[in-house]
């Protein structure tokens, strides 16, 4: 007799599925920013460059170090700073203004590159958004790139202080004076704000070339300065007004101007924590416009990322 199989009896359970992993939001983003490190090698060296040449140009101010420290005491109180701290302070600002300079120049090619050599078909086979990838690309500009300027003019500065004070210290002077009046520590503290701000600052024009290298299909840099100037021009021509022309003036200077309080002459070195005004800076109308349209920007930087085809 045969014997009927019981429905009411189970199946032995078979293997079951593993679960997908689940990869945290940031790792994503992490990978692409070393992918950018990776792909652009000038982003750390040529502030590594910069750094190297203003170490060794600064450091030759050393040696005459100890003859402007016997000849402190018989200056005005300005003039003899300016002539034993004034190298050693604007050691970092060649480093930084380099910084910018790739920035801009890396904002330019990052999307406009991987369309031009089509190694965007490759990228987008992988599981990354295009939001992901372009914050990611806008994140060399706003973080890594001052970060290593800051770390490179940190480093600059402890060497210069180090063979300031062998300088004096072997013509037998005593270094706390020079100390005093380079004063190292509230120059990080400045070289930070400063950095912040300027970032901030320059956050609009980081998104418009980043827009622009979206999309271009040939000279990005053309298309990133030709049309500013020519709204500038008819503006001058039929007008006979220059705002356009100020308007893109106050947004390469003006967070010098809203940020620090300046001499009424403009002039002056930025060495005293009195000389930062973080709340005028946070209270200027120019600061939020341009951060709306930096998100702008890259929003639809976004968007063409997303639709365009390799060149």
């Amino acid at each position: 007799m045969n014997s009927q199989t019981d429905l009411s009896t189970p199946y032995p359970p078979g293997p079951q599925q593993a679960a997908p992993l689940s990869m945290p939001e940031t790792r994503p983003m992490y990978w692409s920013v070393r992918r950018e490190l990776w792909e652009n090698r000038s982003i750390y060296i040529a502030p590594l460059v910069v750094a190297a040449v203003v170490l060794f140009a600064t450091s030759l101010g050393t040696i005459g170090l100890p003859r402007r420290m016997r000849e402190f005491s018989t200056l005005d109180p300005a003039k003899g700073h300016a002539s034993i701290a004034t190298h050693f302070s604007m050691a970092p600002a060649p480093i930084m203004l380099a910084a910018f300079i790739v920035g801009f120049f890396y904002c330019l090619d990052a999307l406009y590159g991987e369309r031009r050599d089509r190694s965007i078909l490759f990228w987008k086979s992988l599981p990354v958004s295009d939001r992901t990838t372009v914050l990611s690309k806008a994140g060399i500009p706003f973080v890594v790139l001052p970060l290593i300027a800051y770390a490179l003019s940190v480093a600059a500065q402890i060497v210069l202080l180090m063979l300031g004070t062998m300088a004096l210290l072997g013509s037998g002077q005593n270094p706390a004076t020079w100390w005093g009046e380079v004063r190292f520590f509230q120059g990080l503290l400045i070289m930070f704000y400063g950095l912040t701000v300027h970032t901030l600052w320059f956050a609009p024009i980081y998104g418009w070339l980043l827009l622009i290298s979206a999309w271009a299909r040939r000279s990005p840099i053309l298309w990133a300065v030709l049309p500013p100037l020519a709204v500038a021009a008819v503006e001058r021509i039929v007008f006979s007004t220059s705002s356009f022309m100020h308007m893109l003036g106050y947004r390469v200077t003006g967070a010098m101007v809203e940020a620090f309080a300046l001499k009424p002459t403009g002039g002056g070195d930025i060495n005293r924590l009195s000389q930062l005004d973080p709340a005028k800076f946070l209270s200027a109308p120019g600061l939020w416009v341009g951060l709306a349209l930096a998100a702008v920007f890259l929003a639809a930087a976004v968007r063409l990322r997303r639709n365009r085809e390799p060149i």
